[in-house]
């Protein structure tokens, strides 16, 4: 039976929805495994998130309507772009042409902008730490993840999302080319620093040395907080997508529209994905925290594989 391509564009949405709590799970528990903890189930994202939609939501008197807007701004941003990038199929869906990587890139970095607008507004210390922070690193982050799309672009002559990922399935020598592999690597760093892994740890702490991306989200109840933790799991498959699908390993995705070749595109990324969150849970429980400032050099070192990848693409053609 063949799936029209809108219903493959609402499957694909659905299962960042629906499963990103479950890699969210599946990593943290391997994480545990690592450490030697027994450590939480699985499935325990969703209790969370059941739990906090439960609860009442609280609003800090200072506050004003931007502090409930944008975990509905962050949410909406995520629901969008994995309508963007190649999840499940190698052909280009609907509303994949309605948007390049780096509009991809503009409501990832819209969600950021309004979760740290939301922590500034409240007043409260540590929220107000934690805006601070997350907005001077992503100005680290996002140049390098600009000039990773720059070289994807200019090896592709484009910059759609499944171009790219065609471009990489095309040949091994495409997808080994040092320009490619340098690239690629330097989006590993920035997904590693953008998921909260290396070098400060903030995925799980709430110690104010390490607090980030936590300490964003301490003012925030009830189905608020749901909504940001459940769009974070969201960010992750996102930025995993980006980094199998694109640059990585663009292959195991469906070639048609059979629906059971593109079900079983499902279990076969999500695979991949958990083989990616492995590898960065022993990266993050292999290496000793830097100091805070030092995050400054880890993402400085990306960027400068990223501007190697152009130099060599230009001036070695490779």
């Amino acid at each position: 039976m063949e799936l029209s391509v809108y219903t493959i564009q609402l499957v694909q949405d659905l299962m960042v929805v629906g499963l990103a709590p479950f890699l969210s799970g599946a990593i943290s528990h391997m994480e545990a495994r690592l450490q030697g903890r027994r450590g939480p189930r699985i499935l325990q994202p969703y209790y969370d998130l059941a739990k906090l939609f439960s609860k009442e939501t609280l609003v800090p008197e200072q506050a004003s309507w931007v502090f409930l807007a944008a975990p509905v701004v962050a949410f909406t941003c995520y629901l969008i772009v994995p309508l963007l990038i190649p999840e499940l199929t190698t052909f280009g869906l609907p509303l994949g042409y309605m948007g390049d990587i780096l509009g991809g890139a503009f409501f990832l970095a819209l969600a950021a902008f309004s979760i740290s607008v939301a922590a500034a507004e409240t007043g409260g210390p540590y929220a107000q730490l934690g805006s601070s922070r997350a907005m001077t690193f992503a100005a680290l982050i996002e140049p390098t993840i600009l000039f990773v799309t720059f070289v994807v672009a200019i090896i592709t002559t484009t910059d759609l999302p499944y171009a790219e990922a065609a471009t990489a399935r095309a040949s091994l020598g495409q997808a080994v080319r040092p320009s490619h592999i340098l690239a690629a690597f330097a989006f590993f760093l920035a997904v590693l620093s953008d998921t909260a892994r290396i070098p400060v740890e903030t995925h799980s702490s709430t110690l104010e040395f390490g607090m980030i991306d936590e300490a964003r989200t301490l003012e925030h109840s009830g189905a608020a907080m749901a909504l940001l933790k459940w769009g974070s799991a969201m960010k992750q498959v996102i930025l995993y997508v980006l980094l199998i699908n694109v640059f990585a390993a663009p292959w195991g995705l469906s070639s048609t529209r059979d629906a059971s070749s593109v079900l079983l595109a499902i279990p076969i990324f999500f695979g991949k994905a958990l083989g990616v969150g492995f590898l960065f849970a022993l990266i993050d429980n292999s290496f000793s925290k830097l100091r805070l400032f030092k995050i400054t050099e880890f993402m400085a070192a990306a960027f400068l594989l990223s501007v190697l990848a152009i130099l060599i693409l230009y001036v070695g053609h490779a």
